[in-house]
């Protein structure tokens, strides 16, 4: 859209003040049944992507342990008589290439069967807005938070997803987490994976022992960085680039002492301005106890989906008085080819009392860095487990930007998740000035009753609209002897030790996806829509990983053409997801506009 006289004048200040009972919710509250209402009122399609494929892989290690049927486990089983339905190479003739140098004892002897598909992300291709690729952690053992990533692709817009599998050429390790991707303009598509060793200790915890004699794998790296192309046109599961250079496609690598490589994100600069045309952003950190250092690095793609070397990883800077680090880099590339990234730091060294959130910039392609400004400080951050439930926090705020300039600059956005309140709620503040000055953060959910609303992922249109997505507890869970229960699988949740039997009518408890669109002035364009048809129970098919149980650190909202996308866990059964295991939900809903 054109921007008129009134936004290009905007003043840097919220025009919403915050009131002296908090931040401003400039939309209003919704009833929750006009919020349940909203999904079929705005026409909003729902598609199980990953429930209708058998998928499986030979997992470098091997867990046993089957806590079902409670929650809905039924443990670590072999891929089935009549194998894979996707097409990939799921290991049955042999171990993979990365697993060539294990120790006795590994790889597994047969494949085994995926079943969850935890944490999401979603990207859009931009030489054709029907070509999407959503990536998950494929679960083959949630009792022993053991997954590979995979992926799931369509070719019409989202109504369905024939091509999907494990993303291959880094099976050698015994996890590979962090799922997320990036096109470049040929439409090559980017994953940026973190694999990584542990074996299980006999009381089934993650052993990181240094040393290769104990790794499961001593031939391959413990931890590392590393990317898989797949290149554009391909129409099958196995078609991926892993190697670059003779070996896998490593951005860094690391040994288990004193490294803990996290939370990578990638972004390609697809702008035709720019200078930097088709330059791919990698970042990740590196934990050295509670400390996160945070690097880039970056590299030119190809055409035919190769890319030069990667640069030497740098690290990020960081304002002086920052106390132990920083994480949760999301990188953005503006359309002049400049590239900006918020990392948050939690203050360790105070129990993890408060989020700062801060954002760097890079001018000349990612050379060379410098830090902005505190783009929000003191934020309380939400509680390690979710309230009635055992599921952990993940990240907890989302960065992107405009592509039209106001007053000369592309407008910056920032949500994060706020538990001042004793609930959490999703915060909204904007950036017209380079990220220099930041607005006074509004409120973006528009539940009538406290309850937590969380994981909020950001993206714009082409013409500016903004739209926040979010994990919704704001519905009750069904009630007992109604069709909806039955399907949510409620009667499986029975060993939840903050919750006595299944949780039927439960407040705070099943899950939704939500949604906000807002104009590039974060004037809200009507309320909060529901995005899932139906509500999900988090306790069941979570994974587990150090007493906690999961259903992702983040999900994917992205746009394509005059569509907002979304992809998010629901263990819900449509009718192709009877064992109400955790599978992948893409929703599709029009941008609205004023």
């Amino acid at each position: 859209m054109l921007l008129g006289p009134a936004l290009l004048g905007l003043s840097l200040l919220s025009p919403y003040p915050a009131s002296a009972t908090g931040p401003v919710l400039p939309q209003g509250t919704q009833t929750d049944a006009a919020y349940a209402a909203s999904q079929a009122a705005d026409h909003v399609t729902n598609v199980l992507a990953t429930a209708g494929r058998t998928s499986c892989f030979r997992p470098e290690v091997t867990y046993t342990v089957n806590s079902g049927p409670a929650e809905g486990y039924s443990g670590m089983t072999p891929c089935p008589a009549t194998g894979a339905t996707t097409g990939e190479d799921t290991g049955a003739a042999g171990p993979y290439a990365t697993q060539a140098g294990s120790n006795p004892g590994y790889p597994a002897a047969t494949p085994m069967l995926v079943k969850g598909h935890s944490e999401s992300d979603l990207r859009v291709d931009p030489t054709d807005p029907n070509h999407l690729i959503g990536a998950s952690k494929w679960v083959v053992s949630p009792e022993g938070y053991n997954h590979l990533l995979g992926f799931y692709e369509s070719y019409d817009g989202g109504h369905s997803w024939p091509v999907q599998g494990h993303i291959p050429g880094y099976e050698g390790w015994t996890d590979n987490t962090d799922p997320v991707g990036a096109f470049d303009t040929w439409g090559n598509y980017y994953s940026l994976l973190l694999p990584y060793q542990f074996f299980y200790d006999p009381d089934g915890s993650h052993d990181f022992t240094p040393g290769a004699s104990q790794e499961p794998n001593p031939a391959v790296p413990s931890q590392v960085i590393s990317v898989a192309v797949r290149p554009h046109g391909s129409t099958t599961a196995t078609r991926w680039l892993s190697t670059h250079g003779g070996h896998p496609d490593y951005v860094a690598t690391y040994d288990s002492i004193g490294n803990g490589p996290d939370k990578q994100w990638i972004a390609i600069d697809t702008n035709p301005g720019s200078p930097h045309l088709n330059r791919i952003y990698a970042m990740w950190v590196d934990f050295h106890s509670k400390t996160a250092v945070p690097y880039v690095a970056y590299a030119d793609a190809r055409p035919d989906g190769t890319h030069t070397d990667w640069s030497t990883p740098q690290v990020l800077p960081e304002p002086p008085s920052t106390p132990q680090g920083a994480t949760y880099l999301l990188p953005h590339v503006a359309p002049d080819g400049t590239v900006y990234t918020t990392l948050t730091n939690s203050d360790p060294a105070h129990r993890f009392c408060c989020d700062t959130i801060f954002l760097d910039v890079s001018h000349d392609g990612g050379q060379t860095w410098s830090t902005v400004s505190t783009v929000q400080g003191n934020i309380t951050p939400p509680p390690g487990e979710y309230a009635n439930t055992t599921f952990r926090d993940g990240i907890e705020d989302t960065f992107t930007l405009g592509a039209q300039p106001v007053n000369g600059h592309y407008p910056l956005y920032v949500a994060y998740d706020d538990y001042s309140t004793g609930v959490v709620n999703v915060l909204l503040t904007a950036s017209y000035d380079g990220g220099t000055t930041w607005s006074t953060p509004i409120l973006a959910n528009d539940n009538a009753a406290p309850v937590d609303e969380f994981q909020p992922n950001l993206t714009t249109a082409a013409d500016g609209t903004v739209s926040v997505a979010f994990y919704d507890r704001r519905l009750a869970c069904p009630a007992a002897g109604t069709p909806e229960a039955t399907a949510a699988g409620l009667a499986l949740d029975t060993a939840n030790p903050k919750h006595p039997g299944a949780p039927y009518g439960a407040a705070n408890y099943c899950v939704n996806t939500s949604i906000q669109f807002y104009d590039p002035t974060l004037t809200p364009i009507g309320h909060n829509i529901r995005l899932s048809a139906h509500s999900f129970d988090p306790q069941l098919d979570s994974p587990v990983e150090s007493g906690n149980t999961f259903i992702g650190d983040y999900f994917g909202n992205t746009v394509g053409g005059t569509t907002d996308y979304t992809t998010s866990v629901s263990t819900y059964d449509d009718g192709t997801n009877p064992g109400h295991l955790q599978q992948q939900l893409v929703t599709s809903v029009q941008i609205p506009h004023k």
